[in-house]
């Protein structure tokens, strides 16, 4: 069943292969993308130590993204942070089930259990 997305609360980016990549345009659509929307085995992406929009790439059902679809879904990350000017820069990746609130954060902020990085050059796909 595919999810309803709400043009309002996110950008919306369609790489190759029929994944698409939701960006939070505020505070408010970041926890809601992060905490509310996604599904735990999304991916989840956010630039390293930068204040920056949440990204999810949405999972396909019985697939796993290939490396060039998470360094796609990364640099969009990095375009929509205060790092976009940066050469290279590095961008949290994680399963949307590792991310958490702690109880009183302010919005748009969450925990991450578990993450790897992985550097990349600020962008958005072709004809975006």
């Amino acid at each position: 069943m595919e999810r309803e997305i709400d043009p309002r609360s996110f950008r919306r980016y369609d790489l190759d292969g029929g994944w698409i990549v939701l960006v939070g345009k505020t505070d408010a659509d970041n926890d809601e993308l992060s905490l509310n929307f996604r599904e735990a085995n999304d991916y989840w992406f956010h630039v390293e130590d930068v204040p920056g929009s949440h990204v999810l790439l949405l999972n396909q059902e019985g697939e796993e993204p290939r490396r060039p679809i998470l360094h796609e879904a990364a640099a969009i990350a990095a375009w929509h942070s205060k790092g976009r000017k940066a050469k290279k820069i590095g961008v949290t990746m994680t399963l949307a089930k590792n991310i958490s609130k702690k109880r009183g954060a302010p919005k748009g902020q969450v925990l991450v259990k578990s993450r790897d990085v992985i550097r990349v050059v600020p962008g958005l796909p072709e004809g975006n």
